[in-house]
């Protein structure tokens, strides 16, 4: 078990008084945080009508019920009979208010009123319907830009789907998550930088992908591959400026967005119109965004944060801050000081570097009012270094998942708060800590308790009660309906939560949710491993897991370390993702298994992580 978290930042009247989680306390009666959560899923109906009134959340035809469970609490039905468009609620801003400021590595600064946004987003919208059908699917590949937001937006508006993929995939990734996706177009940028240095991504995949390509052109010469492929710019002509989005039930789709399986196909979540009120729940709740607000996280509409960062900042009526270009770059520091970025998202990953590196140090920072961290298990000592980079200002933990829309344990405001850890579930949502025998415990298993505004309730390639439902640990104990999620989790005595990593066959590294097997199926072909596996596991003092590969030799071959390392790091990054990290490789006789023949990776985990605190 760890040492207790200890609380090193605690708020000050006023910033309780200005929270927002204080109005609801005051109009709602409760005397705190508890009592105000305990309402808020014993009254879910309540809750959530007052919530979609607040934000408020626009709909074009009224519901006739908030949740309607006739098809049982795995499937609830959001907003019965009502009928909206969620980009409508992401325009909802004073037209000469600043939607998106973006600055690149180049030092090219843009910004877009939400005015210009809504046009912009209008004429893609209507040049997508021009030339294709409702409910078509597009996949957008490219950094996190002003046009990026717009498009993801415009498709919406359209009624149709949007694609996650991350453009640091390998292409035969990204291939995959487009068939399974049944994309029908991809909007592509011409090239980014990174580093000082061009990548060319529209090249890159055209030779590979057959789909046609709308192609966001940053440079001069880029040249169509394929005829079916046309310029952003001219593909916008087909477009006018007043367009009215269209309208949608809450449970049509908005994206698909993808998460590792333990089979090693990537799942395909649906996010549907319901979806972002979470995000934006999540936001307005445990980020207290108000009007005006900056808010910065450096991520893509390849993950679940892009799509997130778009609802839970404008449809709270802020801005979104994008910075184009690498995270460990000065050039963000300089950017967050001279932009007045009031809200920084991080992965603990950019942390850690930034503490390595001091590259975020000598700027002011004093317009930050909190930063929020997820993706990963936070260290201690990392998070108290990055609060004393803003002057001691709060860290709040975000936890939670792409089926989830957002967190079931983070923190809020109104109480003290302890470096790396969490001070509770979400408002709306509730969870339970289990031990392996299905009991109730201090250090366990993380399981949900459905219904919840933002669970998924299917899954496009794969069986999502099996998935999520299906044998449950704990589920006839309790007598409930339980749903799986996979953390491992601690609960202190003085009230504070620990995330120690994943109880399932997935792990998260460099902020990337990646499951075991989809490793090791690719390293399996390297000359000379008879068997392989790997585990995620957890640096001594925690922190962002450390990515452990363990083999076992073919018969009279002798493995040469280092040049192994090399040889699976070049795999991990042509192949799946550059942003995946090996830390090591262990050389076993054996590796330890079942009786029936499955690889025991937590006895792996265990063993390494006794070596790391040995060290």
């Amino acid at each position: 078990m760890s040492h207790q978290p200890k609380p090193s930042w605690f708020p000050t009247e006023s910033i309780i008084k200005r929270s927002h989680l204080y109005d609801w306390m005051q109009q709602q009666g409760y005397p705190d945080y508890a009592a105000l959560y305990t309402w808020s899923h014993e009254h879910p109906q309540h809750f959530l009508e007052t919530l979609v009134n607040t934000l408020p959340i626009i709909f074009d035809q009224p519901y006739s019920k908030v949740m309607d469970l006739s098809q049982g609490v795995e499937k609830p039905r959001w907003f019965k009979d009502g009928m909206l468009n969620i980009a409508n609620s992401c325009f909802q801003a004073d037209d000469h208010a600043i939607a998106i400021i973006e600055q690149n590595e180049a030092l090219r600064l843009r910004t877009v009123t939400y005015a210009e946004l809504n046009t912009l987003s209008n004429q893609i919208a209507s040049a997508i319907l021009s030339r294709y059908s409702r409910s078509d699917r597009f996949a957008i590949i490219m950094p996190m830009t002003i046009e990026a937001v717009a498009i993801h937006l415009g498709v919406l508006k359209a009624g149709c789907v949007t694609i996650a993929v991350a453009e640091s995939f390998s292409k035969s990734e990204i291939e995959t998550r487009l068939r399974i996706a049944n994309a029908n177009a991809v909007f592509v940028q011409d090239q980014m930088l990174r580093n000082k240095k061009t990548v060319s991504l529209y090249e890159s995949l055209s030779s590979e992908l057959t789909l046609p390509m709308i192609v966001i052109e940053t440079g001069a010469g880029c040249v169509l591959k394929k005829e079916q492929d046309v310029s952003f710019y001219a593909f916008l002509k087909q477009g006018v400026n007043d367009f009215k989005a269209v309208s949608c039930r809450p449970e049509d789709y908005t994206t698909i967005l993808f998460s590792s399986g333990t089979t090693g196909t990537p799942k395909a979540i649906p996010w549907t119109h319901a979806t972002p009120i979470k995000c934006a729940s999540d936001a307005y709740f445990h980020h207290d965004v108000h009007p005006g607000d900056r808010f910065l996280w450096p991520t893509s509409l390849g993950w679940m944060m892009g799509a997130w960062l778009i609802y839970a900042t404008l449809i709270n009526k802020a801005t979104i801050a994008l910075f184009d270009g690498t995270p460990n770059d000065p050039m963000l520091g300089q950017f967050i000081q001279d932009q007045h970025i009031t809200h920084v998202g991080v992965v603990p990953t950019f942390v850690k570097h930034w503490r390595t590196t001091q590259c975020m140090e000598g700027f002011n920072w004093s317009s930050i009012k909190l930063f929020t961290s997820t993706a990963e298990c936070s260290n201690a000592s990392d998070m108290q270094y990055l609060m004393s980079l803003a002057g001691n200002k709060p860290v709040i933990e975000y936890c939670g998942g792409t089926e989830i829309g957002g967190a079931y344990i983070t923190s809020t405001l109104l109480t003290p708060l302890a470096p790396a850890a969490f001070t509770g579930p979400a408002m709306g949502i509730q969870f339970l800590i289990l031990d392996e025998e299905g009991n109730d415990a201090k250090v366990g298993e993380v399981v949900l308790l459905p219904p919840a505004l933002g669970l998924s309730t299917e899954l496009i390639n794969t069986d999502h009660h099996q998935a999520y439902y299906a044998d449950v640990l704990g589920a006839d104990h309790h007598s409930m309906t339980l749903r799986r999620h996979g953390d491992l989790i601690e609960r202190f005595d003085n009230g504070f939560y620990q995330l120690l990593g994943r109880a399932d066959d997935t792990m998260k590294i460099g902020g990337i949710k990646i499951s075991c097997v989809e490793i090791e199926r690719m390293l399996a072909g390297v000359s000379g491993i008879k068997d392989i596996a790997c585990v995620g596991v957890a640096p001594f003092g925690g922190g962002p897991s450390l990515l452990v590969v363990f083999i076992t030799e073919e018969d009279d071959h002798k493995i040469n370390k280092e040049a192994l390392k090399e040889q699976m790091q070049h795999k991990i990054k042509t192949e799946l993702n550059p942003l995946i990290k090996l830390h090591d490789i262990e050389v076993l006789s054996s590796l330890p298994r079942t009786a029936s023949n499955k690889i025991l990776r937590r006895v792996l985990k265990a063993d390494y992580e006794k070596k790391l605190t040995n060290s």
